[in-house]
């Protein structure tokens, strides 16, 4: 049985950091994973109004991936002290509806990276409280919050050790979630 991990970068960027690190881990081999990314280029703001039957965009294959998906990878930069306002943006869409969203139980796990040498835990934070009132799973693990990230890529890939062992340990840890719980 194959276990597919979604991930998602919380920046629209290019060459983001976020989208680093996810590429990095993505071309790792896993025990019995696979894992994907979303690009939430093409998620539009939340608006209730378009939140029917029809939904706008790649709100549709965003709720469709992370339905299919048996965990989540979420990498988040950190913006002056909190998350990106595009990855609140993707999580509120997939909130919906409250209770019965695609997140419900879904087992998470969460990297943030920082040019600062926090590494974006203040970020990290505001993403666990989103994921906990959409009623996710968060696999407990310690934070992973890579500082300095920009001088720990090389070629568009997370290249320091130390970094590259935690990230793979927490995605390591919700890949060994899964097979606990199938």
């Amino acid at each position: 049985m194959s276990i597919n991990i979604l991930g998602i970068a919380g920046s629209l960027r290019a060459e983001s950091h976020s989208k680093s690190i996810l590429h990095t881990l993505k071309e790792r081999t896993w025990d019995g994973a696979v894992l994907e990314i979303f690009d939430l280029e093409g998620i539009p703001l939340y608006n209730a109004d378009h939140d029917g039957d029809q939904k706008p965009g790649q709100v549709p294959s965003f709720k469709e991936a992370i339905s299919r998906s048996d965990g989540l990878v979420l990498v988040s930069p950190e913006y002056n002290y909190g998350t990106s306002g595009v990855l609140k943006n993707a999580l509120d869409w997939a909130s919906r509806p409250a209770y019965k969203s695609v997140l419900k139980g879904k087992p998470v796990v969460i990297i943030t990276s920082s040019p600062a040498t926090t590494g974006g835990v203040r970020a990290q934070d505001q993403v666990r409280q989103t994921l906990i009132a959409c009623l996710s799973e968060l696999v407990p693990h310690p934070e992973v919050a890579i500082p300095t990230v920009h001088q720990k890529l090389t070629d568009g890939r997370l290249s320091d050790e130390k970094s590259l062992e935690l990230a793979v340990g927490i995605v390591d840890a919700l890949i060994q979630w899964v097979k606990g719980k199938n």
